[in-house]
């Protein structure tokens, strides 16, 4: 931490003028989506330029100081682990911890506060503290009876209890717990489509159609961005009908076009809402046949060409966890997380993150990885981290 604060001290100093990076900052398109109200509000452009131009000499100035196996690091939000938190975050430089119910069960909020504490105490660069806070039936901090008295209710009972602005009310009431835990991302709102009760990932989706889970998606997300609160747009492209991919393989059959009039939709909303940079893409693991019958989405160029170039999103994309086994099993005695950023994810989710960083080294050592690769996904993190107000 004491490295980053000379070096946020030198930008604030010096006006650094860093070389500029390939990185350009996402700006949603009008055209891209069209349900989302539009402002009425001027923004100050000389304002929104001079933040631009802190940012990027922020981010700059900071990979321009890293060591290799700093920038591998940041690429990582690792699993936290059971022992040694801090320890191994400073050992492996890792850009982010998302914690699990494990890391919540029978603790006050005190020692939770003091653990995360300590491990941005351990880091370079301050770290994504993330979780799945999704309410329903994902809880890993509301099930603590010590942190709330009830969990947090699913977002099919909230709107059931009164539409949007239940949602609202119970995001603000989220974002303040979590953040009061020294929490600055919570991996959600889940953006899948579902109207099937019968559906895998139907408990945790709105339950209705494309339309009502885009305004939902939009509304969520512009409410954590107002609340400094990180998202993560889940489970890009669309989960569908699928089974879980914890367990096993899931191959979707459904048409490109499908994807591109349903499930799209709630993921454009989000990345719309998200303007100020707060939101992240993660990709599921299902096999999504009309773009790439042979990969996993997590683990192909193609279904991230996509995401990049008909959804135009220019943040921080993601995998889901690399240890679940539609992953391993397609990895097989491959390195998934090399998979992963050869695939074009900008962090890799992962428990095995003391296994898996030393390969994407070595990958990097025989050219299976660029730097450059690295470099463009360390800035997208940086920009991440930037306009979440943990560098600035």
């Amino acid at each position: 931490m004491k490295r980053y604060l000379i070096l946020l001290f030198a930008v604030l100093l010096t006006g650094c003028t860093a070389a500029p990076s390939q990185f350009m900052p996402y700006e949603p398109s009008q055209e891209a989506f069209t349900l989302l109200p539009v402002s009425s509000k001027r923004p100050d452009i000389s304002q929104l330029e001079a933040d631009t131009d802190s940012r990027q000499q922020t981010v700059n100035l900071i990979l321009s100081s890293m060591t290799t196996e700093e920038k591998v690091g940041q690429l990582f939000f690792a699993r936290c682990p059971a022992q040694d938190g801090a320890q191994l975050a400073s050992t492996y430089h890792l850009g982010g911890y998302i914690l699990f119910g494990r890391d919540f069960k029978e603790k006050t909020a005190q020692q939770i506060r003091d653990d995360i504490a300590s491990y941005q105490q351990a880091s370079s660069i301050p770290m994504l503290i993330g979780v799945d806070e999704e309410g329903g039936t994902v809880v890993r901090v509301s099930s603590n009876p010590e942190l709330r008295a009830h969990r947090f209710p699913s977002p099919q009972q909230l709107y059931a209890a009164g539409g949007l602005d239940k949602i609202i009310e119970d995001a603000g009431e989220k974002d303040a717990l979590l953040q009061s835990l020294g929490i600055n991302v919570n991996f959600a709102p889940v953006a899948d489509l579902s109207t099937n009760p019968e559906d895998f990932i139907y408990p945790r989706t709105l339950g209705l159609g494309a339309e009502e889970t885009a305004a939902y998606v939009s509304a969520l997300v512009s409410k954590m961005e107002q609340d400094g609160m990180g998202s993560v747009l889940k489970h890009f492209p669309g989960y569908g009908p699928n089974e879980d991919t914890h367990t096993g393989s899931a191959l979707d059959l459904r048409p490109l076009e499908q994807f591109q009039t349903e499930d799209f939709l709630p993921f454009q909303a989000g990345i719309q809402a998200a303007a100020g940079g707060s939101a992240a893409v993660l990709v599921s693991h299902n096999i999504m046949a009309a773009v790439d019958p042979d990969a996993p989405s997590s683990l192909s160029p193609a279904v991230h060409q996509l995401l990049r170039e008909e959804l135009e999103f220019q943040g921080v994309i993601l995998t889901d966890d690399l240890a679940m086994d539609a992953a391993a099993n397609y990895a097989g005695q491959q390195s998934p997380a090399v998979l992963a950023l050869q695939a074009g994810n900008d962090m890799v989710v992962t428990t095995d993150f003391t296994l898996e960083i030393p390969q994407v080294l070595a990958a990097l050592e025989e050219g299976l990885l660029t730097m450059e690769q690295i470099d463009r996904g360390v800035l997208r993190v940086l920009c991440w981290k930037y306009d979440l107000g943990l560098l600035g």
